[in-house]
């Protein structure tokens, strides 16, 4: 990690019998991002199976997380098919608000 990046959490529900919401309740992504560029250099979220987080790695790894991109939406529709994937695109828009606060606030 740099002196160049942040780090934001998106949060959101999935199904009640979904098993990362008996597990931890809710769904975490936590985003390390480079607010030089806005690129996202790593991300982890909340999961029960390790390809589940290093598929959705791969998915956003290397996009810029500065404003909505529905490039991400659609590869999330075309290519994620687990019972996480709304969670997954609430979590992402609840992370990037959060970004864009803390970009206002702090890297103007």
């Amino acid at each position: 990690m740099s002196d160049n990046t942040v780090y934001i959490i998106g949060e959101s529900r999935t199904n009640m019998d979904n098993a990362i919401s008996v597990i931890y309740h809710s769904f975490y992504m936590a985003y390390e991002v480079n607010v030089e560029t806005d690129e996202i250099v790593d991300v982890g979220c909340t999961h029960t199976l390790s390809i589940t987080e290093n598929f959705i790695r791969g998915i956003f790894i290397g996009k810029r997380l500065n404003e909505y991109d529905d490039d991400i939406e659609q590869e999330l529709k075309k290519r994620y098919h687990g019972t996480s994937q709304k969670a997954i695109l609430v979590s992402y828009k609840d992370a990037l608000k959060k970004y864009q606060e803390v970009k206002q606030k702090y890297y103007k």
